[in-house]
């Protein structure tokens, strides 16, 4: 039964369906042992796309830079991050004479750990057999699994801050700061952007998101939340941005102004850790936003017209989970191959000034319309249809506000910015010349009382000569 059959008043307001309670996959034919092998399978997979996306990034950025990027080592340089690992391995492990040891060791230990754990709840897929058992192919679900991987984000940003502190450096500790106020700063906004998927959900599970986005919407189009909830799907890739250090906003690691920021000072696998970390990172952020946004595994438009469940059904669901993720890989790589950096209180500003406002407004209007769908408001479709009258109040009020602060702006630059019609060029003891456009202020009495300086300074001269002769 189709979502516009079965829901067409919900179809009409752009809702989403009434969820059910506690997460949709089913873990009871999945013995501990089999949890382990999943885990482990866990585990290759992310390390396998790591060791890709390192040869994917470095090709592609090249290609868009006209050179090759690396083709030596293997195939078209496919083996370039195996030979780039090895050499970590064997790069001499330098621990710093000032460095706390113990927390030295610990910080990239802690980023590198905590990275896998966010992929535990994501579901790769639907269920599959593997060794005669049934089960999904997801290691785990809770239904508050949403939050697990927000909790995680902001655990690992103390490996952020212990590495710059243990270093017993100063780059690495203003490096450290920088990565904890943006990834704290950035959080908040990722956080409201979920919320408004809670909301329209009616769920935190990750199993039950996604089977609710398999709904057909409209002639066979799935039910993404991508649509209706695309503000909050901006609003996440800007900020996935700035939780993974990634250019245009690794201020963390600026080279110009930092070194190398946080682990300047590490080297051989610590380094590597690092570096593993924040990979890894990426295709979180990525699998987490496919899952809410994208409808997770489900086959895209127009292929589940063929036959979605068939298409979604066991190993095919990790195909199209894969690819769908690998779509925000690419924004990474081309993000990085295309944009500056970007100066560090522009990129604060644009998380406590604007995602952060925006995205409360966001969150009460879907809460709004929420409501509304619930009866809280009364029946019938013209509450709804006065909610989102609401909701553009709210947007209109929004942009003229916004566009009164950046007419203020302009007033403020142009008044700091403007340049005197005059200018004195003895004003501050050395000359000056004008700029284009600028007269000079009585040239001639700024000379005459430029000169008497200048007469006594020679005659002191003149007369110091004389007594040594």
């Amino acid at each position: 039964m189709s979502l516009l059959t079965a829901y067409p008043d919900l179809i009409s307001a752009g809702l989403a369906l009434p969820a059910t309670d506690g997460p949709v996959a089913d873990f009871s034919d999945t013995p501990v042992w089999l949890s382990l092998v999943k885990a482990a399978f866990l585990f290759v997979y992310v390390v396998l796309s790591v060791v890709v996306v390192i040869w994917f990034e470095r090709r592609v950025i090249g290609r868009m830079q006209q050179r090759p990027g690396p083709n030596r080592f293997g195939p078209l340089g496919i083996l370039q991050t195996l030979a780039d690992g090895i050499k970590l391995f064997l790069k001499e492990d330098v621990t710093p004479k000032n460095a706390d040891k113990l927390m030295f060791i610990a910080a990239p230990l802690i980023v590198a750990s905590l990275a896998f754990v966010s992929f535990a709840i994501i579901p790769l897929g639907g269920e599959v057999s593997m060794f005669g058992h049934t089960t999904p192919l997801q290691l785990t679900d809770t239904p508050v699994a949403v939050l697990l991987v927000l909790a995680v984000a902001g655990v690992g940003a103390y490996g952020f801050v212990l590495a710059g502190w243990s270093s017993g450096s100063t780059y690495p500790l203003l490096g450290g700061l920088r990565s904890t106020a943006q990834v704290i700063s950035y959080e908040i906004a990722m956080g409201l952007s979920l919320v408004a998927v809670f909301l329209y959900s009616g769920s935190m599970s990750t199993s039950q998101i996604v089977e609710l986005q398999s709904q057909e919407w409209f002639l066979g189009i799935p039910g993404w939340y991508v649509v209706p909830l695309f503000f909050s799907f901006v609003v996440y890739v800007i900020t996935m941005v700035g939780e993974t250090n990634r250019l245009p906003f690794d201020l963390a690691e600026g080279e110009g102004e930092l070194g190398g920021g946080f682990h300047t000072e590490y080297s051989s696998m610590k380094f590597g850790m690092f570096f593993l970390g924040e990979y890894i990172n990426m295709f979180t952020v990525s699998a987490l936003a496919t899952t809410l946004f994208l409808g997770g595994f489900h086959a895209p438009w127009p292929l589940n017209l063929i036959n979605d469940d068939m298409l979604s059904e066991g190993w095919w669901g990790l195909l199209w989970f894969t690819l769908k993720m690998w779509s925000f890989i690419f924004l990474f790589v081309w993000l990085r191959g295309s944009l500056p950096r970007v100066r560090y209180d522009q990129f604060m500003k644009l998380g406590w000034k604007i995602l952060i406002p925006l995205s409360l407004v966001w969150v009460i209007a879907v809460m709004l319309i929420r409501a509304a769908q619930e009866g809280y408001f009364g029946e019938g479709r013209w509450v709804t249809v006065a909610t989102l009258a609401l909701i553009g109040l709210f947007v209109i009020a929004g942009i003229f506000v916004w566009d009164r602060y950046a007419q203020r702006r302009a007033v403020a630059r142009e008044e700091r910015m403007a340049v005197p019609a005059e200018v004195d060029p003895f004003a501050g003891g050395y000359p000056v010349p004008p700029l284009p456009g600028q007269k000079l202020v009585e040239p001639r009495r700024a000379v005459e009382a430029a000169a008497p300086v200048a007469v006594s300074t020679s005659t002191t001269t003149h007369d110091t000569e004389e007594r040594r002769g």
